[in-house]
């Protein structure tokens, strides 16, 4: 099963120009959806304006090189190893669903277009196999028991909002793959066809439905996480205060009243919100 091209045999009954033309029929949606999603929620005007305001407020010119580094801690940190979740246990679930998503999507692609009727495949069967089961352990793991509403709000399960689109459609989709794979290396006939119907509905509800879910995040978070970098380095800091030493006289001159409701020597805050797990419905 893991080893095996699951399209190959698919090929006696579909030609694998139609499976390359729904492939690229789905990208289209996704870049589609994508654009329609920048222009109905004005994400992009928002980006660019809220950027030329920070570029008003900057203290200080970032260079060149300084931009470039900036967006290679942005690729390394924020893209590649999620490094902003502060719960390890949300960013392995994350990293587990990016990367699988990531993994499937790309030997799919591969599978379709460059060995439509090879069952072998090389190595890209196994990895279409462990990109699904990557992105059914981290899914299921972040829809079960990491999502804010579940952890702190006792949320059930099935109870599904709109914004659940994208994840319910995604863990569909590696699902029923894998349930398509597993009943075609079992030969049963019936089985394999409903999974593999299903696979195809679940996909195209999760490429067809960028407009109406957060697959379109996956694009703006990077630039978001870049452009924060960028307000941190020239000063502007998104209109936020700075990081002040509240023991510092320099600082406790400038406001007084930290030291008159909070003495000269302000204890240390600890790390508020984040003291404890927010269990408490």
């Amino acid at each position: 099963m893991f080893t095996t091209n699951p399209f190959a045999e698919l090929s006696a009954f579909i030609s694998p120009t139609a499976m390359q033309i729904y492939v690229i029929l789905m990208v289209l949606f996704v870049i589609g959806g994508t654009v329609l999603d920048m222009m109905h929620k004005k994400s992009a005007k928002y980006f660019f304006e809220n950027a030329e305001k920070a570029k008003k407020a900057a203290t200080r010119e970032v260079s060149g090189g300084e931009r470039k580094a900036l967006m290679l801690k942005t690729l390394t940190s924020e893209v590649l190893t999620s490094a902003e979740f502060s719960n390890q246990k949300r960013r392995l679930s994350h990293l587990m669903t990016m990367y699988g998503f990531i993994f499937f999507v790309l030997s799919t692609a591969v599978l379709i277009f460059g060995y439509p009727t090879d069952a072998s495949a090389g190595i890209w069967p196994l990895l279409w196999h462990l990109g699904a089961l990557s992105l059914c352990v981290g899914g299921y793991w972040f829809w079960f028991s990491i999502r804010v509403d579940v952890s702190a709000e006792s949320k059930k399960w099935y109870q599904l909002a709109q914004a659940d689109l994208f994840i319910v459609s995604l863990l569909a989709m590696c699902t029923f793959a894998l349930l398509w794979s597993a009943m075609m290396a079992a030969e049963v006939q019936g089985w394999r066809i409903l999974f593999f119907v299903l696979f195809i509905v679940s996909a195209t509800v999760l490429f067809a439905g960028v407009l109406w879910s957060k697959f379109a995040h996956m694009f703006f978070k990077p630039a978001a996480a870049y452009q924060k970098r960028i307000t941190k380095a020239d000063g502007s800091r998104e209109n936020l205060p700075e990081d002040f030493d509240l023991t510092d006289s320099s600082v406790q001159e400038r406001f007084p009243d930290i030291p008159e409701y909070m003495g000269e020597n302000p204890p240390n805050m600890g790390l508020g919100i984040k003291r404890e797990a927010p269990r408490h419905y």
